[in-house]
């Protein structure tokens, strides 16, 4: 995720933030004023956002203060100007109790913000580090705009004050919330990191009057949600604004594919993954330990084998121990810039020229993506893909309609690869695929069921209904696997292998069995007559479903085939040999070096396939060619280009 959040408990912003986090991760000296602070760590000051603003007496993009932070986030969650009201009432001639409480806003809480962490994917801030001062000021516009929308976001759909007994009241804070945000540069690895802090106070009004704490579970809960609607705000706005184009890439085998910048190098990526890298070693070795842990007694203590929540927990252990400290020395944005780019090119293994016109490469492969994948979102298909996902995901297929919206802003994102959608289309995809592919199951004897946030879905079709991909079981190696007894010692290792080398036990992923289940969900609903009351397309859902390369081209006409060569831009097919070639490349743009040339041998495997697809084409549609595409959407039209898991048969 590109969203994280923790929680501001009561006595941790004198603490940590107005020590550290205020002034970019820095240390401020003791008896250093905030201003002065902040610009000799050389980050800007701390800006006002939020709805609720007027209401406390701010304004948006207004300074943030050292004494407004301590009373809003402090020990009790006080007015920005609780000295200030205090000082009056005292004035007044009301008695120090009196004047304390004026200054409160409601009652005291041990939670009193909610820190927020936005930074966009990797591509993007690598742009920005690396681009000319247009660039730097573009992106972080972007991510600006998406911040202030997801907030937006938040305070229309997912903050709630909770009240009366046990919370049993929920409301909307109707004047919305109040957030300080704080922007950093640079990583604790002094790698580059564009983000920043958005301190959201927990403080919120309600229609009488009275202050109530937002529910800070709720805001956990829709995390994900958030994390995918920035992302898709920032990188359509930089697409936008830039000229670019987004492309999935899987970072991790059977996890779900990132949306990155097309143009940007892997390698330029991985030059600043140094954290990741260390997690991951200090990830085997935990796991090592997890699967060979035995109690005094010599029983196993866990599961000889690392579940995914397993897998979670220990990554969580493992970023904490290889958490480096803060960064000592202080720098200003221009040196950081400067002192990146030579470090990327003399460390990154990339060329030195890429690195320098990173932009102008960015720039070529999204032309080359733009002129085959245009744009146009099947609000039918996306429903079967987000309710198939989500389905699987979520242990025991229950789910909320935050699951689906998360889904439904991914799906959305690697679609349109950059462009802009309209504002609602993601609940229309919701909305469709609760209509179409859920059932109610909430219990309708508690409160909570009957809020629409809280409703309890499943999808109208079993786990048992859908095929499992099982990897294939490697032929056994002592030397590579856990003792079969934990009690026993380990087996010996290979000279030169450390422990944590040898391939854990894990079991695997779930992404990959909910894309084949979204595949076959859409196969079935491709051999149905009608869906929902009207005709189904199958060559239109067909062609938006799949990767052009892999659809069979229209057969030849023996009486005007003169031998010359196909037309430029015409689809060939492909076998399984180029589909495994497209998942192996990284990139989109990598994929477009198997050229037609290289590609027109393996036509011939796919020509039953393609003779099959035609006769179903033939049988549901009655015609031999696809309605034509009406002018107004001819420019809308996309095909996805990101290769499924569901083979060849996939175009049937």
């Amino acid at each position: 995720m590109t969203v994280d959040i923790g929680i501001i408990r009561a006595g941790q912003m004198p603490r940590y933030y107005l020590r550290q986090t205020v002034v970019g991760d820095g240390h401020r000296p003791a008896r250093t004023p905030l201003r002065a602070a902040q610009e000799q760590a050389g980050v800007p000051v701390g800006r006002w956002m939020g709805r609720g603003l007027a209401v406390l007496g701010l304004a948006p993009g207004e300074e943030v203060t050292e004494a407004q932070l301590r009373n809003l986030f402090g020990e009790r969650g006080r007015h920005p100007y609780a000295d200030r009201i205090e000082d009056d009432r005292l004035a007044q001639g009301a008695s120090p109790k009196e004047a304390y409480r004026a200054g409160a806003l409601g009652r005291s809480v041990t939670v009193t913000g909610v820190d927020f962490v936005f930074r966009p994917q990797p591509s993007i801030y690598l742009l920005w580090a690396f681009g000319d001062e247009e660039t730097r000021l573009v992106i972080e516009a972007a991510h600006e705009r998406a911040i202030v929308r997801v907030l937006e976001w938040i305070e229309d759909e997912v903050a709630v004050i909770r009240y009366g007994t046990d919370g049993i009241y929920r409301v909307r804070p109707p004047g919305g919330l109040v957030a300080a945000r704080f922007r950093h540069y640079e990583a604790r690895s002094g790698m580059p990191l564009l983000h920043d802090h958005v301190l959201l106070s927990v403080k919120g009004q309600r229609l009488d009057g009275k202050w109530g704490s937002i529910h800070t579970t709720a805001l956990y809960e829709n995390t994900v949600a958030a994390s995918a609607l920035y992302n898709e705000l920032v990188a359509a706005e930089v697409c936008e604004e830039l000229g670019l184009a987004t492309e999935p890439r899987t970072v991790t085998e059977g996890r779900r594919p990132v949306m990155e910048i097309a143009g940007v190098p892997n390698g330029l990526i991985r030059w600043t993954a140094r954290r990741s890298d260390q997690i991951a070693a200090c990830l085997a070795e935990l796991e090592h330990e997890y699967v060979t842990a035995v109690d005094d007694n010599g029983d196993p203590k866990f599961l000889p084998v690392v579940s995914e929540r397993a897998r979670a927990k220990l990554e969580r252990i493992a970023a904490r121990k290889t958490r480096p400290p803060k960064k000592g020395q202080v720098r200003s944005l221009a040196q950081l810039r400067a002192d990146w780019k030579a470090s990327a090119i003399l460390t990154s293994g990339v060329p030195d020229d890429v690195i320098s016109s990173l932009l102008e490469h960015a720039r070529a492969a999204a032309a080359a993506i733009r002129a085959r994948v245009t744009a146009v979102v099947d609000v039918a298909l996306a429903a079967v893909d987000v309710a198939a996902t989500v389905f699987v995901m979520n242990n025991g297929g229950r789910f909320h309609r935050r699951h689906l919206l998360a889904e439904a802003r991914r799906h959305l994102a690697l679609v349109l690869r950059g462009r802009r959608r309209d504002p609602g289309l993601d609940d229309q995809v919701v909305a469709a695929a609760i209509s179409a592919h859920c059932l109610d199951i909430s219990e309708q004897k508690t409160i909570r069921g009957l809020e629409a946030g809280y409703r309890l879905y499943t999808a109208r079709w079993a786990l048992s209904d859908l095929p499992a991909r099982r990897p294939p079981t490697p032929a056994p190696d002592l030397d590579r696997q856990p003792p079969a007894d934990p009690g026993e010692p380990p087996a010996p290792q290979p000279s030169g292998q450390d422990a944590g080398e040898w391939e854990i036990p894990r079991i695997p992923l779930q992404y990959e069995r909910a894309v084949l289940a979204g595949a076959v969900v859409r196969e079935q609903l491709r051999t149905t007559t009608a869906v929902r009351g009207r005709a189904y397309d199958v060559v239109a859902h067909q062609q938006a479903a799949m990767p052009e390369q892999l659809l069979a081209p229209e057969p030849a006409d023996p009486e005007h085939d003169d031998g010359q060569e196909q037309e430029p831009g015409r689809p060939e097919a492909l076998d399984l040999t180029a589909l495994r070639a497209l998942r192996q490349s990284r990139t989109d743009v990598e994929a477009l070096e198997l050229t037609a040339e290289q590609l027109r041998h393996m036509a011939a495997a796919v020509t039953k396939t393609g003779e099959a697809a035609r006769a179903r084409k033939s049988k549901y549609t009655g015609r031999e060619i696809a309605l034509p595409v009406p002018p107004e959407r001819q420019e809308e039209q996309h095909r996805p280009q990101q290769p499924r898991p569901h083979g060849p048969e996939a175009g049937r």
